[in-house]
């Protein structure tokens, strides 16, 4: 029997961001989800097929102070998730993580779940700036476009 979609999600969030190595990075645990839900509910999406999951995306709105801070490699991921307070006005959105099975990749899913997630979040806050940390050439293009489309600038976390 072939893995199920859940299951093939899962595996490639484990094999490609490794978050249990890494404290700085969001595990996304059920107290993550939670945290992410009260900061708004389109702080996490997915889009499915008959199957279930076919692609996950997650953006944290949060403060330009925090953003700053975690830019400048003061704080990780789970910091910026945990320091964000609930029930703020956010001005800034990291764009997190967005995971597409390989089959759907190419077809505008996870652009189209980032777009949605960043109208919600902009009709509730005053977002002026999108911030990212790259993992691959993928996920740099997507912020790029989505920052081109939205008409915020983009700002990348250096890697060292």
């Amino acid at each position: 029997m072939s893995p199920s979609n859940l299951e093939r999600m899962i595996e490639l969030a484990t094999s490609f961001f490794d978050a249990k190595n890494d404290p700085d990075q969001i595990s996304v645990t059920e107290h993550d989800i939670e945290r992410l839900r009260a900061l708004h509910p389109a702080s996490l999406s997915e889009s499915t097929d008959a199957n279930g999951p076919i692609a996950w995306m997650l953006v944290i709105p949060t403060t330009a102070a925090l953003m700053e801070r975690f830019l400048a490699r003061e704080i990780g991921e789970q910091t910026l998730l945990d320091e964000t307070p609930p029930g703020g006005s956010y001005d800034a959105l990291y764009l997190c993580s967005a995971l597409v099975l390989p089959e759907y990749r190419g077809k505008g899913v996870a652009r189209t779940l980032l777009d949605s997630a960043i109208a919600a979040i902009r009709a509730d806050h005053p977002i002026r700036t999108l911030f990212y940390w790259g993992f691959s050439t993928e996920g740099e293009r997507l912020a790029v476009l989505v920052a081109r489309a939205c008409g915020l600038p983009l700002r990348q976390r250096a890697d060292s």
